[in-house]
């Protein structure tokens, strides 16, 4: 379940708009399962993900020229790690359609932070935080390393158009190996305010995501894109 974590960052707003985009695949596993993915930290494209900045990294070098094991505790402490990425925006981003879905039969679940917040369900061996990620100069400025989280909570300038909030969860004390990732139990109905359809998607798909969702029992809200909305002129 949502825990809440005084050191990390996170917009005040419970009401802030939060968009993930993904495919049908994994959305009609979101649905069937009710449990939503989290990616082990190390298996993203950025290879600099729950790594330090260099001005973090050479002060725990200092402090593991004793204690080798404090710095490799950080190294492994990746593979332990699990996130779920969400996009900051009260719009839709044609950027994010055009990174995280590879066709144009993608989907767009709408939620806000309050939602995730209360959509995320007890777990027996390990709970979640939600933080937003902090975009920095990785050669000059400073990652703290007094909270465990804060290197996943951290990523270079290069990718800050990204504007990400993140569940976070550390099974390191009760998963011996995290494989690619794990599943959280969630509660869909407060998880998924809206859904969008691809803007280039064909009516023929609207249409068969809709039914899916009715005969899964489900009564969310499914629109098309606005950005195929018709032209005034």
């Amino acid at each position: 379940m949502y825990r809440n974590n005084p050191t990390i960052k996170l917009p005040e707003d419970p009401d802030t708009v939060v968009w993930k985009y993904l495919d049908l695949s994994k959305f009609l596993d979101l649905l069937l399962s009710k449990k939503l993915f989290m990616s082990r930290s190390d298996k993203f494209e950025d290879q600099y993900e729950g790594t330090f900045s260099e001005p973090t990294f050479e002060e725990i070098k200092k402090l593991a020229t004793d204690n080798p094991d404090f710095l490799n505790y950080y190294k492994t402490h990746r593979e332990q790690v699990a996130v779920s990425s969400w996009h900051i925006n009260e719009y839709e981003s044609f950027a994010m359609w055009q990174i995280f879905t590879q066709n144009s039969e993608g989907l767009a679940i709408q939620s806000t932070i309050g939602r995730l917040q209360k959509a995320l369900k007890p777990e027996n061996n390990f709970d979640q935080y939600i933080g937003e990620v902090n975009y920095i100069d990785y050669k000059k400025e400073y990652i703290p390393f007094d909270d465990l989280f804060f290197p996943f909570l951290f990523k270079r300038k290069s990718f800050q158009y990204e504007r990400e909030v993140r569940i976070i969860t550390d099974t390191s004390k009760s998963i011996s190996k995290l494989n690619d990732g794990l599943k959280i139990n969630v509660d869909l109905k407060q998880l998924i305010e809206k859904i969008y359809i691809h803007p280039k998607s064909e009516n023929w798909y609207k249409k068969l995501v809709i039914e899916l969702v009715d005969r899964l029992g489900f009564g969310f809200d499914i629109e098309k894109s606005d950005l195929e909305s018709d032209i005034l002129i």
